[in-house]
């Protein structure tokens, strides 16, 4: 429980501070694990993320707009 509190307060602080997050804090912010974020930015199916020096880092606004794009359709429903 304390590294989730801890990815929540880092993330918090870079939101406030940096657009800039680490591969922790954005998998928390869009609400996934940080292996799967690592996965599927191996697999080209991620988020934008950016290379500085050795680190990765996705900036926020890449982060919202991946995750609305990545919105599934709603299912219509019948009428009647």
């Amino acid at each position: 429980m304390l590294d989730e509190e801890d990815a929540i307060w880092r993330a918090d602080r870079a939101r406030k501070g940096t657009p800039f997050l680490n591969t922790a804090q954005a998998a928390h912010y869009i609400g996934l694990t940080e292996r799967t974020l690592e996965l599927m930015r191996k697999e080209g199916r991620g988020p934008v993320f950016r290379r500085h020096g050795r680190f990765v880092r996705y900036h926020i606004d890449d982060l919202d707009t991946w995750s609305s794009q990545s919105r599934a359709p709603s299912e219509e429903r019948p009428h009647g």
